[in-house]
C-alpha cells in the first residue's frame, strides 16, 4: 500500500492517516435506549422475579422449614429466595412438604431460570453481536444488487444523494465510502450503509459491492483522489454509470480519460451560477430552482412516446431543452434533430411532482 504526499500540507497528512483505518462496512441501525435506561430496565425485572418468588414461597411457609428456629417468616422467604435465584442454595431453609416441592419445581425453578437469564443478558448480547452483525453483513450482500455506491459524503455527496433519492431510490440501495468513522456515523444515522476506507483502493470498493453497482457517484475532496476513485471503480465494474464532481475545470478531462461518463465542475458552476445572480437575480432564483430537485421546477430525461413521433421539439406539450440520439446530445433548435424518433430521449422542463411515482424511463439530470 502506498500514499502519494505533497509537501508543506498538514491536512494531507491528516487525511493520509486516516486512510489507515481498517476498512470495514458499518449498516444504519434502529435507534435504542441508552444503557442506563436498558441496565435500570433489567434490575426492575430481576427485583420484581425476586419479590414475586419471596411472596410465592411465603404463600406456603407452612411447607419450609428453618434450621434456625423451624418457622418461616417474611424476611426468611426473602432470603430463601434471593440464595435460590442465585444458585447459591445454603440448605437452611428447605421444603419438607409435597406441594412446596412441586412449587420448587415448577414455579422457583422457572423463576431461577428468568432471573439468571435477566442478570447475564447484558453478556450474552455482547458474545452474540458479532454473530449478528457478520450474518446481518452476509445478507445485506447478497440481496445488494443495482445500487449507487457514493465516495465522499460532505456536502456534495449528500446533496447528490438526498437529490436521487428523492426521484425514488430506497435508502436501503445506497452506500456510502468515506475514510472517517464520524462521516460514516452520519451516514448510517441517516440510514445509508456506510464503508469506512480509502476508496482508491480495490478491496475497499469491493466491500462496498461496487462491482454489482449501477451508478457511482464520486465527491471527494480533492481532484487528485477522484481520479484515482474513478481509476480503480472503472477497472471493477465496466458498465456502471460513473459521476464524478472536480473542483478545477482544467481536471476535468482527466477524470473523462480516467473512465468517468460525466464530469460535474463545482467550483466554476456555483461561479457562474453567483455571476449569473449578479446580473439578473431572478435568472438565479430560477437556476437555483432549477438545481433542487423535487420542487418548483426539475430537468427530467424521458423516452419519447409515439404520439410525439414524428414532430418537432417545439411541438411536444414539455419544454423540450435537449435531444439524446444515440450517444449525441443536440439542442431543441439543432437542424440535425429535425423531427422526433421513437428511440430518442427528451431533456425537458417540467413542473416538479414530488408525489408522483418515478419510472425507471424518467431520471433527474445530474445537477451540478
Amino acid at each position: 500500500m502506498f500514499h502519494v504526499k505533497l509537501p508543506g500540507h498538514d491536512a494531507i497528512a491528516r487525511q493520509a492517516d486516516e486512510h489507515l483505518v481498517t476498512h470495514r462496512v458499518k449498516l444504519p441501525r434502529k435507534v435504542v435506549e441508552r444503557p442506563i435506561r436498558q441496565v435500570a430496565k433489567r434490575l426492575t425485572l430481576a427485583l420484581l422475579v425476586l419479590v414475586a418468588t419471596a411472596f410465592i414461597v411465603y404463600a406456603d411457609h407452612d411447607g419450609y422449614t428453618d434450621n434456625s428456629d423451624g418457622s418461616v417468616d417474611l424476611l426468611d422467604a426473602f432470603y430463601y429466595a434471593t440464595v435460590t435465584l442465585s444458585t447459591t442454595g445454603y440448605g437452611d431453609i428447605t421444603p419438607v412438604n409435597d406441594a412446596a416441592r412441586l412449587t420448587n419445581i415448577f414455579v422457583i425453578t422457572p423463576l431461577r431460570v428468568l432471573f439468571l437469564i435477566i442478570l447475564v443478558g447484558t453478556t450474552l448480547e455482547v458474545l452474540t453481536e458479532r454473530t449478528r452483525e457478520e450474518w446481518r453483513l452476509n445478507r445485506w450482500r447478497s440481496a445488494l444488487r443495482d445500487h449507487t455506491v457514493v465516495v465522499g459524503f460532505g456536502t456534495k455527496g449528500r446533496s447528490a444523494i438526498q437529490t436521487v433519492c428523492a426521484t425514488g431510490l430506497r435508502k436501503e440501495q445506497v452506500v456510502v465510502v468515506d475514510p472517517s468513522s464520524k462521516v460514516i456515523d452520519a451516514a448510517t444515522a441517516d440510514g445509508y450503509a456506510g464503508v469506512i476506507g480509502d476508496a482508491t483502493r480495490s478491496e475497499v470498493l469491493k466491500r462496498a459491492e461496487v462491482h454489482r453497482a449501477r451508478q457511482i457517484i464520486i465527491a471527494t475532496q480533492r481532484d487528485d483522489t477522484a481520479v484515482l476513485v474513478t481509476l480503480t471503480a472503472r477497472q471493477l465494474n465496466r458498465g456502471a454509470k460513473i459521476v464524478a464532481a472536480v473542483r478545477e475545470e482544467e481536471n476535468a478531462p482527466l477524470l473523462q480519460q480516467s473512465g468517468a461518463d460525466a464530469v460535474i465542475t463545482s467550483a466554476s458552476a456555483a461561479g457562474r451560477l453567483l455571476g449569473l445572480s449578479v446580473l439578473s437575480p431572478a435568472a438565479g432564483m430560477v437556476m437555483e430552482d432549477l438545481i433542487q430537485q423535487g420542487s418548483g421546477l426539475d430537468i427530467v430525461e424521458r423516452p419519447v412516446v409515439k404520439a410525439e413521433v414524428g414532430r418537432g421539439p417545439r411541438e411536444t406539450d414539455d419544454l423540450v431543452v435537449s435531444v439524446v440520439r444515440g450517444h449525441r446530445v443536440l439542442g431543441y433548435d439543432d437542424p440535425a434533430v429535425g423531427t422526433l424518433q421513437l428511440t430518442d430521449r427528451l431533456i425537458t422542463i417540467v413542473r416538479a411532482t414530488p408525489d408522483a411515482k418515478v419510472t425507471p424511463d424518467v431520471r433527474p439530470i445530474p445537477r451540478d
